[in-house]
């Protein structure tokens, strides 16, 4: 009996939340000189929007979920659809990019062997805990709260089919590929030693985003943005944006990018990103006067499809480039209150959705609309996730993987 699908839901998100939280920071501080302590305020920031990203869709915006109430309201209803769509222009494809910028030095410090076994360690546990045991959890708090089915636990896992389910987690299981695909390109190609390459000035950052919206383009004719590759929960639709960050972190790393990326450069990407979110009336417009599908912006051999790629990749690199450059300039500091909301910033990941669905279902009979909810449960979430995942590194065992 299936009960609830949640390799459906998570892939608006949606990045091991980068690499493995736990252990970045000693990463960093091995591979270059100055701490990148503003790397680690970054992954706090995408965390957040991770929760909330989930809370909005909880409420209304596009996408699935362990428990949603959507509103109808119009006027919240397009707030939403703006915040998780700018959303997954970039902060996934950040995760993997972060991600990679440390896997080199991790595995030229450890070696080939060390580094596999570290990766599926850190990876793998945290993919089997959630697919066994945290999701079933959390999807029997919504049959039991949300549905009514007051039936025992045990039963429930009776009926239980979907035991291979990755969840927010799909993340964790492409960075394991990816790392993998790295792991094997190293011992089985050779790679002669190349003069550094100077960081890309904003125009080549724009090109590369253009050239990334032609290849989602040509994905989505055949993955259009929704489709999932069961069971790993793979939405292949975004997935020309992970490989191209991912390799592109790597290249970053060995040509120490993040240390040389001007200032000047995130802010002349910062005016593009401005003025492209002024797309999104236009998206509206495009659609009501050629009366088209709202799909035919996910994907197919439509122009709209190739427009709003484009836009997509366009706007989610000016994005990551303007806080890189940001974040080195003004976040490269720290403090006590900082280093422990980022040393649990990968349990936070994991552990996330009971909170927010613990919320919306304590707060389920409130007879307001749902975007009134929003307003509660999305702070409250953030606040609550972190607190959990304090807890969580705090124990012993658990501390040494996450």
């Amino acid at each position: 009996m299936r009960q609830f699908n949640c390799t459906r839901v998570l892939q608006t998100t949606t990045s091991k939340h980068i690499k493995t939280m736990s252990d970045q920071t000693e990463i960093s501080a091995a591979a270059h000189p100055q701490k990148l302590f503003y790397i680690d305020n970054l992954r706090i920031i995408l965390t957040c929007l991770v929760i909330l990203h989930h809370s909005f869709v909880t409420y209304g915006a596009p996408g699935g979920w362990y428990y949603t109430e959507k509103t109808t309201l119009l006027g919240a209803l397009v707030p939403m659809t703006m915040f998780v769509s700018l959303n997954q222009s970039f902060f996934m494809g950040f995760f993997f990019l972060l991600a990679a910028y440390f896997t080199r030095s991790s595995y030229q410090r450890k070696g080939a062997g060390r580094f596999l076994a570290d990766r599926v360690l850190r990876l793998g546990i945290p993919l089997i805990f959630y697919s066994l045991i945290f999701s079933p959890f959390v999807s029997y708090l919504v049959y039991y709260f949300g549905k009514g089915y007051h039936i025992n636990y045990l039963y429930y896992l009776g009926m239980y089919d979907d035991w291979i389910d990755f969840g927010v987690l799909w993340f964790v299981a492409a960075l394991l590929v990816f790392t993998l695909i790295y792991v094997l390109c190293l011992r089985f190609i050779k790679i002669r030693p190349s003069k550094p390459l100077p960081v890309p000035k904003a125009g080549a950052i724009i090109l590369f985003a253009v050239i990334l919206g032609a290849i989602s383009f040509l994905v989505r004719v055949v993955f259009p943005v929704g489709w999932v590759l069961k069971p790993v929960g793979f939405q292949l639709g975004h997935f020309s944006q992970y490989i191209g960050l991912f390799v592109f972190g790597l290249v970053a790393h060995k040509n120490n990018w993040f240390q040389q990326l001007p200032y000047q450069t995130g802010k002349r990407l910062l005016l593009p990103a401005l003025l492209l979110l002024l797309f999104f009336p236009v998206f509206y417009i495009i659609r009501v006067k050629s009366n088209m599908p709202l799909a035919w912006y996910s994907g197919g051999f439509h122009w709209q499809s190739l427009l709003y790629a484009v836009w997509e990749q366009c706007i989610g690199l000016s994005i990551i480039t303007a806080l890189l450059a940001k974040g080195r300039q003004a976040w490269n500091s720290t403090s006590s209150f900082l280093s422990k909301l980022s040393r649990s910033a990968f349990a936070v990941y994991i552990f996330h959705p009971v909170v927010i669905v613990s919320l919306s279902l304590t707060f389920r009979n409130w007879p307001v609309d749902p975007a009134l909810k929003l307003l509660i449960v999305a702070p409250l979430a953030v606040a609550g996730s972190f607190v959990l995942g304090s807890l969580v590194v705090l124990i012993p065992v658990v501390k040494r993987i996450v």
